[in-house]
């Protein structure tokens, strides 16, 4: 007689065994490319919050400088009156109540909070830098490792992305457009994500569809040797594409 309870239990020590086992490194780098994401979405909120509580206090700064890191440090390391100095301004003059030292605190104390978060997703850059090296090298001396990470996210994990034509990864990120297009309500997308790639950027915007299938080109090939682990070529590949648009 089959021992059906005995034979839940295999199969159930085998499926744990085979989950455990299936985690590939690529998975903990889109982890931490959507972590850098979701920062980049609270670090802006947050800071765009901080502007305006700070703003009470010292408006004239406030509107001064426009990288929100940056805003961030001076809060916290700099006296409002040292802070106008640097604008050529009297504090005498500002517009800016005067804030009982616990209101002022209290927004310090946000901006404290910000600077961490920052410091937080430098570590992360740096972790997927490392991660990214091991996981993809081919890929990631082409776009680098935020973007490489990026495109691991979007296509699920490297060896999705291995078997992707190139096609397909020169619109990955652009799947609202292409599916607006394809039911009559817009041109076709040219790229995706890979606007964000350095040569993209300093093209011309006639030439962005033309580099994006360079680009896609060169992608496809680097993830299928990473994802076989084959040699490195990756120096190669982006030496090629370098040559083809930099001095254009």
């Amino acid at each position: 007689m089959i021992d059906f309870k005995k034979l839940r239990e295999q199969n159930l020590a085998v499926t744990k065994k085979a989950v455990k086992s299936s985690l590939a490194r690529d998975l903990l780098a889109i982890q931490a490319i959507n972590c850098i994401e979701d920062i980049d979405k609270v670090s802006s909120i947050l800071a765009n919050r901080l502007r305006e509580w700070y703003g009470y206090y010292n408006p004239e700064f406030t509107k001064s400088i426009h990288s929100n890191e940056k805003f961030s440090q001076l809060v916290v390391s700099m006296s409002r009156a040292d802070l106008l100095k640097s604008l050529k301004l009297d504090e005498a003059h500002s517009m800016g109540a005067d804030l009982e030292k616990k209101d002022l605190d209290a927004a310090l104390e946000l901006a404290r909070n910000i600077n961490d978060i920052y410091s937080f997703r430098k570590y992360l850059e740096h972790y997927l830098e490392k991660a990214m090296s091991d996981i993809c090298p081919n890929t990631t001396a082409i776009v680098g490792p935020l973007l490489g990470a990026k495109l691991l996210s979007l296509a699920g994990s490297i060896k999705r992305l291995s078997e992707l034509p190139s096609s397909t990864i020169q619109l990955l990120g652009a799947e609202k457009a292409l599916f607006r297009h394809i039911r009559g309500l817009g041109k076709c997308p040219k790229h995706g994500v890979l606007v964000q790639h350095t040569l993209m950027e300093a093209a011309k915007m006639k030439d962005k569809g033309r580099v994006a299938r360079a680009l896609a080109d060169k992608i496809s090939i680097a993830a299928k040797v990473d994802y076989f682990k084959g040699n490195f070529v990756g120096d190669k590949l982006k030496a090629g594409l370098d040559a083809r648009f930099k001095k254009k």
